[in-house]
């Protein structure tokens, strides 16, 4: 134990002393003493960042920016789509999927890509000032209590074993009390629609967009399930070697196409405050022999709430190995879902993708932006969704996408 602490002594007061505040360029302090300093490689067109707030659906946050995105690429006007029209619907999928699995389905807030996708195709969407979701006298969405609601009143029909039309009715008038009732017709910019005919009006095929992960317990250029809770439908995900799966992102970025990705933000290396995620490699900054799988469980990065800022470090080299010691460990995670928009790199030449978050534009100095390290993208993604004309024509023969 005194060793243990030991070790996290010296780690944590390595990283005081090297995460040191940014001078003012007059005080004459090197280039090398700064902070991160990043050059934008890549840079697309996205929407202006949200805040989910309290809520846990990241997911169709970062989906409905990533739709948005596709709609500037494809030179449409700028959309701002509404994520709780979707949330709705998928409170009532949920709870349909919950009853049929005799009340052991996933009733949390999360889901995936796929579960926006799904909704967009069988239910349509709105504009955003249709349909807020906001019809609780809040300026931020707050489903804390909604989920309490939710969890409650699906014990009943599950109990009773059967779902009477009152249950039903209950359902429908919890979600118009807190997000407003379903708007079957609107007008948007002098024209009439449904949420059907205004999402045949945007363009956007469903089918063309594709889900891709990268572990080793299915094979590779094969479609299997990720058995992580968001993925209550059980979708399968086409599965590549990891240097694919990064080449898929870079061809995606670099062709003019945004990813929506999937992963774990529970690392200490992942700073939103600091507008960065990385993998440090301790091993290497204190000289000491060690494990792969204990370097990579974990490592130590302060999240800094003072002035000092982190400054770019050696970061483990990521294996296909480790990453899925990972995911079976269960270090890395089925977390956030969020939007990347860009390449850039730091000023020692190393390679981040820009990444929009839905924490609103407080909370950094990057207006709710952040960089991901390669490092750490190559650890902790779970999967991302790209169209299927982001991925490189090599890739797409091996997987039969057409």
């Amino acid at each position: 134990m005194r060793i243990r602490l030991l070790i996290l002594l010296t780690v944590t007061f390595f990283f005081i002393n090297v995460f040191a505040q940014r001078k003012n360029a007059s005080s004459g302090t090197s280039q090398a003493e700064e902070g991160y300093i990043f050059t934008s490689l890549t840079d697309l067109k996205a929407t202006p960042v949200k805040n989910q707030a309290s809520t846990g659906t990241c997911w169709c946050f970062a989906t409905t920016s990533f739709i948005e995105s596709e709609l500037l690429r494809m030179g449409k006007e700028e959309y701002d789509l509404s994520e709780m029209f979707i949330v709705r619907k998928n409170y009532i999928d949920r709870l349909k999927d919950n009853y049929l699995r005799l009340g052991k389905g996933n009733l949390g807030p999360g889901s995936l890509s796929h579960d926006f996708m799904r909704i967009f195709s069988e239910e349509g969407i709105v504009p955003e000032e249709i349909y807020t979701g906001l019809n609780y006298g809040s300026a931020l969405h707050n489903h804390r209590e909604l989920q309490d609601f939710i969890d409650a009143v699906a014990a009943v029909p599950v109990q009773r074993k059967n779902e009477s039309d009152q249950y039903h009715k209950i359902i429908t008038a919890i979600l118009d009390i807190y997000l407003g009732n379903f708007p079957e017709y609107f007008t948007y910019k002098g024209i009439t629609y449904t949420p059907i005919s205004f999402a045949s009006s945007l363009g956007i095929n469903p089918s063309d967009y594709v889900e891709i992960t990268s572990f080793t317990h299915f094979p590779f250029y094969s479609q299997g399930i990720l058995e992580v809770p968001d993925n209550w439908t059980m979708a399968r995900f086409y599965n590549v070697p990891l240097d694919e799966l990064i080449e898929i992102m870079d061809y995606s970025l670099t062709n003019g196409y945004t990813v929506n990705w999937d992963g774990d933000v529970s690392e200490r290396g992942f700073s939103h405050t600091n507008g960065v995620a990385v993998i440090p490699d301790i091993s290497k900054i204190l000289d000491a022999s060690t494990t792969d799988r204990a370097r990579f469980e974990r490592p130590v990065i302060p999240q800094q709430s003072s002035p000092d800022v982190p400054k770019p470090g050696p970061e483990i080299k990521i294996t296909q190995e480790l990453r899925q010691t990972g995911y079976e460990s269960f270090t890395t995670t089925d977390d956030h879902l969020m939007h990347v928009t860009g390449i850039v790199k730091d000023q020692n030449g190393t390679k981040y993708y820009k990444t929009k978050n839905s924490w609103g534009t407080e909370r950094n100095k990057f207006g709710g932006y952040l960089n991901m390290s390669e490092s750490y993208v190559r650890a902790k993604t779970i999967f991302i969704m790209v169209h299927k004309n982001a991925i490189p024509p090599s890739v797409k023969i091996k997987l039969g996408i057409s």
